[in-house]
């Protein structure tokens, strides 16, 4: 452990930097690990509900099953059912508006982390840099033969580039994961939303043409 913290140390002060990208880096994986996993995101219990509607009667048990959850499928599907008497068109306006806000929220800390994938690498080339300009201050001084005064300077260079690239890399592959799998959620909530969308104006049209068979049997 005193091995790594005297590496860390010899990066100078561009390691402090590089430890906030990856320490908020760390804390987005987590939280975005956590948020995105598919049956959090996806109710099976609201899925379950969803195939299982037969007519208008089914709407308000489909309603407290979505109120016992917090998150963007449930909120998404809430606003479809809560505007079932409105025109087709509203309802699809609704879902739409709603689907905005919660895109946002499962995308939240996305943009952060790509930010942290492009900066922490460039963070270690200005460290590398300022590394090399140390060493060429210790030959303007002392010439070239000083290897102990010269390797301050050099372990700085390599050590930022080092762990600049570390922070980097997997940030990018992990930026790349989340978002595909957010895209990929996303996509099936809308799958969901449309099929409500088309059995809550189903159900209308029913209940019309109901409703006229009796008028006209009167």
């Amino acid at each position: 452990m005193e091995q790594v913290w005297q590496f860390l140390v010899k990066g100078g002060i561009m390691m402090i930097p590089l430890a906030i990208c990856s320490t908020l880096g760390l804390a987005i994986v987590l939280e975005k690990a956590l948020f995105l996993r598919k049956k959090k995101v996806i109710v099976p219990e609201i899925v379950n509900i969803l195939d299982n509607i037969k007519d208008s009667n089914d709407i308000g048990l489909a309603l407290s099953i979505c109120e016992k959850h917090d998150g963007p499928f449930a909120n998404i599907i809430k606003v479809g059912l809560e505007n079932r008497n409105l025109p087709k068109d509203e309802i699809k306006e609704a879902l739409n508006d709603q689907g905005r806000q919660e895109v946002h929220a499962m995308e939240r800390g996305l943009v952060t982390l790509e930010t942290i994938a492009g900066i922490a690498p460039l963070m270690g080339l200005l460290g590398t840099v300022i590394g090399i300009l140390k060493v060429f201050d210790v030959i303007s001084e002392l010439g070239v033969g000083q290897a102990t005064a010269l390797s301050g300077g050099i372990s700085e260079a390599l050590v930022t580039t080092i762990i600049g690239l570390s922070i980097g890399i997997p940030a990018v592959v992990v930026y790349n994961f989340f978002t595909n799998k957010a895209e990929s959620l996303i996509l099936e909530i809308e799958k969901y939303s449309s099929a409500l969308l088309n059995k809550v104006t189903s159900f209308r049209t029913n209940e019309k043409v109901k409703g006229q068979v009796k008028a006209d049997a009167v």
